[in-house]
């Protein structure tokens, strides 16, 4: 029993042995903590501003609601009057009874006909605008059935990108902050927006081309944080003239962001 006792310490011993050799012959790379460039972007949103034209099977099931209520629903104080006034009126013929003529001096029917004349001359404004016609991306006033997102020109390394505003975070500041400096001084002070909380609703992050990383920076790239907004008053656009911009629909985003780009921001897209 000794000598097998014996002879399993030095296996392993051995064993400890070898392996601290190689260990010590493979050196072990050093670690380099890479340095990112922290921005806070912003999602500016128009929300739509009127309902979306109805598909032809919800038109139908549209009709068939307006049909159950019309069926079910008791008559109204304005067609209850309206048979009161015509068997009073056939009574008034058949001289059975005697009105006042201030009693049928303004009928129903009278109103009836106001109301079918005035709606007659009622027209709607139009679903698609000047804007549409023209394929003005810079106007709030198109797409009105659809949300409109901002893009504007910024630069990334020497080319020039459509992206939504972004901006280097300043020590001391909040990201919030700084998404709200960020839009300001892209867009200036006429786009009034409402920002829909302090936390960020998606993140983004991109390494900077090589001639910029050439050139001496600091960062490898940037990391994004998105806050999403809401325009207040869409007939305020962008005030600033020296920015280009566009306002966009989902499915242009798509073909005017490249792909990788865009697969993060429509994660936070409604």
């Amino acid at each position: 029993m000794r000598i097998l006792a014996h002879r399993s310490v030095l296996v392993v011993s051995r064993m400890l042995s070898s392996r601290a050799a190689a260990t010590q012959a493979t050196p072990v790379a050093p670690q380099t903590d890479q340095k990112w460039d922290l921005y806070a972007g912003v999602l500016v949103e128009r929300l739509p501003i009127v309902t979306k034209t109805l598909e032809p099977i919800e038109a139908k099931f549209k009709e068939m609601l307006n049909q159950i209520e019309l069926e079910k629903s008791l008559k109204s104080n304005h067609e209850l009057r309206k048979e009161t006034e015509k068997q009073q009126l056939e009574l008034l013929k058949a001289g059975k009874i005697d009105l006042d003529s201030e009693a049928l001096k303004q009928t129903a029917q009278d109103l009836e006909d106001a109301y079918n004349e005035e709606y007659a001359r009622f027209k709607p404004a139009p679903r698609v605008t000047e804007a549409d016609s023209k394929n003005d991306t810079r106007s709030l006033d198109r797409k009105l059935e659809q949300t409109l997102v901002l893009l504007v020109e910024q630069k990334l390394g020497s080319k020039s990108h459509y992206l939504l505003p972004q901006g280097l975070h300043r020590k001391g500041e909040s990201l919030r902050e700084t998404a709200e400096r960020t839009l300001k001084e892209c867009c200036g002070d006429k786009l009034q927006v409402t920002f829909y909380g302090n936390a960020p609703v998606g993140f983004y992050k991109y390494k900077y081309p090589p001639s910029v990383r050439n050139d001496g920076a600091a960062a490898v790239g940037a990391k994004v944080f998105f806050f999403r907004s809401v325009v207040k008053n869409p007939s305020r656009n962008v005030g600033s003239d020296q920015v280009k911009y566009q306002w966009l629909s989902q499915d242009e985003l798509q073909k005017q962001l490249q792909q990788p780009y865009y697969q993060s921001v429509s994660q936070f897209l409604l």
